[in-house]
């Protein structure tokens, strides 16, 4: 058998059984998310201005003033699609979110296999990213954020995918492609398509000034021979054109094609989101803090009886993002001192997503504003988990750590689970948290 035909024989039952595993981990988790979605029956939190504003979109209500125009309509018009397919009922309201969740847990499998080529390691990272608690309250309401998280990591995958390849256009196009449907879904999408603009001219201003590295090694995150076919007329294709088309796409069935509607469409919302908001809110809280998990946000806290409540807070589960800022230390010193491009991969897209929140002129910021990142994080702890030297079941006992955690944390997570008064203020650790 010629060497080629050997590689594609190999690659085929490789690719054959990742797909298999990917189906498996997004019916895993759907199923999952699903468990109890229907409690409570009410508005939780900010579904009461996208379930309005979906419901606009069915023509339940007037059409005008338009609900909710400070974001773009894709996710809400998923809200509406599942409202007419199952009822205006709270399952109707978050069915998808539940979809759009699972996804973003096959993402990060996808991202962990692109990074680690290994089935260990790459299951591990959605164990992990599944056992945060931030991304299951997220997938279990009809808000915009999870949307946005699905599609954004999606194209992280795929961008994943195609950086170590001499031919990266078609994996960076369908990036682009998705990472437009997240900014469709919110703005906040855009931040990992600016990290993926950003690495690509770096590394194309890098080569044109023929910079090489004393002692390059194979595993360097840039070389002077990467992407050799891929040009700037595909850098703009993928990284511009693509996203704007399918950005706008999620525009026309509300405005049509006329140009007027959809450009005022965009000076809303950027209006809308650049903005400097008054303070204020309860649960407002800032970017430095939020990898610390100093303020959460209640997303619902009713009392059942009088001693047993139902609560959903958005936390995030301490025993994997406290130890994540660890990991993120070896990352960043992996990427600085050794340049492996693994570790460069995981920093851009666990910093850029976080960071570009301080450059906004807002006042006014959430602690769910930090789940892109925080998802990404799972990916340092699989990192740093499975170094040389350290034994293989050490990453498995921190999935079962992480797993603990999430199962403490579950009855301030779930409102169907409920929890007493008692448990409630002892899950409370901080002052800050209540």
């Amino acid at each position: 058998m010629a060497p080629q035909q050997s590689r594609e024989a190999h690659t085929v039952p490789k690719v054959s059984r990742s797909a298999v595993i990917a189906v498996a981990i997004f019916l895993a988790a759907h199923f999952a998310l699903l468990i109890g979605l229907v409690t409570p029956d009410k508005f939780v939190f900010d579904e009461v201005h996208y379930v309005p504003a979906a419901r606009q979109m069915l023509g339940f209500t007037a059409s005008q003033p338009m609900l909710n125009p400070m974001h773009p309509p894709l996710a809400k018009e998923l809200i509406a699609a599942s409202i007419a397919a199952f009822g205006d009922n709270a399952f109707g309201w978050r069915y998808p979110a539940t979809l759009f969740g699972a996804l973003a847990i096959v993402a990060i499998y996808l991202c962990g296999l692109a990074l680690f080529s290994a089935q260990g390691p790459a299951i591990a990272a959605p164990l992990i990213a599944a056992f945060n608690q931030m991304l299951y309250v997220q997938a279990r309401i009809a808000m915009l954020d999870i949307f946005a998280l699905g599609f954004g990591l999606l194209a992280i995958a795929a961008f994943m995918h195609g950086f170590r390849r001499e031919r990266p256009q078609a994996l960076f196009a369908l990036a682009g492609s998705l990472f437009g449907l997240a900014a469709a879904c919110k703005w906040s999408g855009l931040f990992p398509l600016a990290v993926c603009m950003v690495i690509v001219a770096v590394i194309r201003l890098m080569q044109g000034w023929h910079t090489l590295f004393a002692d390059a090694k194979p595993g360097d995150w840039y070389r002077p021979d990467l992407w050799p076919t891929f040009k700037a007329r595909h850098a703009a294709l993928c990284f511009a054109m693509l996203p704007a088309v399918t950005y706008l796409a999620a525009f026309v069935p509300l405005y049509g094609l006329s140009l007027p509607d959809l450009i005022e469409a965009q000076r809303r919302i950027f209006a809308d989101n650049t903005t400097t908001a008054i303070a204020g809110h309860t649960y407002m809280s800032s970017w430095p803090s939020w990898p610390l998990l100093a303020r959460p946000v209640w997303f619902l806290f009713d009392k059942t009886t009088d001693d047993d409540v139902a609560a959903i807070v958005f936390l995030g589960n301490p025993l994997v993002l406290w130890p994540a800022l660890l990991a993120l230390g070896v990352v960043l010193r992996d990427f600085i001192v050794a340049r492996r491009w693994d570790a460069f991969l995981i920093a851009a897209f666990y910093f850029g997503p976080w960071l570009a929140w301080a450059l906004l002129p807002r006042t006014l910021g959430f602690i769910y504003y930090y789940l892109p990142a925080a998802t990404a994080a799972s990916l340092a702890l699989v990192y740093v988990l499975r170094k040389d030297g350290l034994p293989r079941w050490v990453l498995w006992a921190y999935v079962s750590v992480a797993a603990i955690g999430f199962v403490v944390m579950l009855p301030i997570s779930a409102a169907f689970v409920g929890t007493s008064m008692q448990m409630f203020n002892r899950l409370m650790l901080f002052q800050s948290w209540i």
